[in-house]
């Protein structure tokens, strides 16, 4: 088979185009492809897909799968339409997209090594630059979102996570059900959400069911503020109340271990994790050797047992049980005489309705953190993010679950 025919066949060039000739370049170490269009067929504007009259051409060049050791560089004379409407503007091609200097095959083999490894691997193994592999990823995202289904999400998850030192932040809102992300914006703010919402129609919020979240006083506004009957609908996860009666525990553990230092009395002494491991997490060994201290007359072994209970009242079905269930416990934290605990209680009492839907709709957070611990990965593997932006779009690349490959490629 001649090189003319192999490279037609092996890139797919029908008519009107046609491979005029290849060119190898040792010195270069590439192989040229030029092509061309017969100019028999009526061409259209790229944007509206009109037949139009020609112009003139233009020469472009393409980044194309490596030929065994040498770049593949194809090389067209593009024809330019008029167009009543879009002016003079080149065709498209039938091997590249039209904003792309590389083919459709070339970006899709980008777009799965970006998935392996970081931008500047991939830049050096591709014999790249930086900015280039990075272009390739936006694009892919550009046209993932744009071909993402405009089907609303019933079960969303909000969650903040950290940007870069100094508490700068983006919000992250998560889709339940598919476990992939449909929305980042700065910030953690009311406006952050807001964003999202401003993105839905009325209806698509009148059919969110369920929005799970910690208990930011900006993101309880900003739900309150789109979703029809909000106070039903918001879920304070359970995670984030375990988190918090953790820290409260571990706080009267630290203080009371201060107490009987002072004492000459070493009990607490390296026993931090001891409370604050789940219980359903230790082995048999640990359990035992634990039992001495859970069932002691400490401050911290009633602050655990506080804990233990909470974390006990989360099986309820019915929303009249949950509550009674919930303010019996409220009392018996509110009069513990531990300061560390009854702040918390104080914020359990505040925020008891999102905790109660949180159990009657059966909703946590667990996705969300999920998402948050990838996305920590993915900026621990970046050696972490300058731009804003890029981080963004990284989330989108990895996390989105995006249709990122080019039009005609499938994998």
């Amino acid at each position: 088979m001649r090189d003319k025919q192999l490279y037609s066949q092996i890139l797919g060039i029908e008519s009107p185009w046609f491979v005029s000739e290849v060119e190898l370049s040792l010195q270069d170490q590439q192989v040229r492809v030029f092509i061309e269009h017969n100019g028999k067929k009526a061409c259209k504007c790229s944007v509206c897909d009109k037949p139009c009259s020609g112009y003139d051409h233009i020469t472009q060049k393409w980044r194309h799968l490596d030929t065994c050791q040498f770049q593949t560089i194809l090389v067209a004379r593009v024809p330019r339409t008029q167009c009543p409407e879009h002016k003079v503007l080149a065709i498209n091609v039938p091997w590249a997209e039209s904003d792309s200097r590389y083919t459709a095959l070339f970006e899709a083999l980008v777009i799965d090594w970006l998935k392996e490894a970081t931008t500047k691997a991939v830049a050096r193994q591709m014999k790249l630059g930086w900015n280039a592999i990075d272009g390739i990823q936006q694009r892919a995202v550009k046209r993932g979102l744009a071909r993402r289904d405009a089907k609303p999400p019933k079960r969303i998850a909000v969650d903040e996570t950290s940007f870069q030192k100094h508490h700068e932040y983006v919000t992250v809102v998560t889709d339940h059900d598919q476990g992939v992300v449909i929305h980042v914006s700065d910030d953690r703010k009311s406006d952050s959400l807001n964003e999202y919402f401003d993105t839905l129609p009325y209806d698509h919020k009148e059919g969110i069911e369920c929005v799970t979240m910690d208990m930011s006083k900006a993101y309880i506004k900003s739900v309150s503020e789109n979703v029809p009957d909000a106070d039903q609908k918001i879920a304070f996860d359970k995670f984030h109340v375990a988190q918090s009666l953790g820290k409260a525990v571990n706080k009267v553990r630290i203080e009371e271990n201060k107490a009987l230092v002072n004492q000459g009395v070493e009990l607490l002494k390296g026993t931090r994790y001891d409370w604050l491991t789940n219980p359903e997490n230790m082995s048999e060994e640990q359990w035992d050797n634990f039992e001495p201290l859970r069932n002691s007359t400490l401050k911290t072994a009633r602050a655990w047992a506080i804990r233990q209970m909470a974390m006990s009242l989360w099986n309820y079905k019915s929303r009249a049980w949950a509550i009674k269930a919930w303010k019996r416990w409220l009392c018996w934290a509110q009069r513990c005489r531990l300061e560390p605990i009854k702040e918390v209680a104080r914020t359990v009492k505040e925020h008891l309705w999102g905790i109660i839907n949180a159990i009657v709709l059966e909703a946590n957070n667990g996705r969300a953190e999920g998402v948050n611990s990838k996305i920590q990965s993915l900026k621990n593997r970046a050696c972490g993010f300058r731009n804003r932006e890029r981080y963004k779009t990284a989330i989108y690349f990895h996390l989105g679950g995006l249709d990122l490959y080019p039009t005609g490629v499938h994998r």
